[in-house]
């Protein structure tokens, strides 16, 4: 059987992100140490999308906005019940940093050119799962901090890592 359409599945995505593992694709071709990051195998993808774990208190991102629209999803961490939304964070919206408290699973539709963030993870008691979904081929800032954040040269697991990460079930 010919394998026509292989092509495009990207399997196991997974980079090394800043506080867990990351399920990561984009449309920018950009490196993963000397290597393509395989999450970017599809040049001009319209969206570029990032998926990770809160296990612990933390913050994520600093203040900032962007030149394209954005969700984020705050998930639950039980794949069979996202009803089970086992944190409680606060995120800042808009240029007079307006908190709001999030602690059932929620997606934000952040506008282009609108102030957010950080994201402050105050209490986890279970692990849930958080994601953006750029409205753009790759992560970029254009106005608050633009410093910190979203690495855009991404390191790849080595094998044994892999193997480590699987194991931990």
């Amino acid at each position: 059987m010919a394998d026509k359409y292989g092509k495009y599945i990207i399997r196991e995505p997974i980079v090394k992100g800043r506080l867990t593992p990351q399920v990561h694709i984009c449309g920018q071709k950009h490196l993963n140490g000397e290597n393509p990051c395989q999450g970017s195998n599809f040049p001009a993808f319209p969206n570029e999308v990032t998926l990770f774990t809160i296990s612990e208190p933390s913050v994520v991102s600093a203040k900032h906005a962007h030149d394209y629209d954005e969700l984020l999803y705050f998930l639950g961490g039980n794949p069979m019940n996202f009803y089970e939304f086992g944190a409680e964070a606060e995120i800042a919206l808009g240029d007079e940093d307006e908190m709001h408290f999030i602690n059932t699973t929620s997606i934000i539709y952040v506008p282009k050119g609108m102030m957010h963030c950080p994201v402050y993870f105050r209490k986890v008691t279970r692990p849930v799962m958080f994601m953006h979904i750029c409205s753009a081929s790759g992560y970029s800032r254009s106005k608050g901090d633009l410093t910190t954040g979203h690495v855009v040269n991404r390191e790849v697991y080595t094998p044994e890592e892999i193997t480590r990460l699987k194991s931990q079930g």
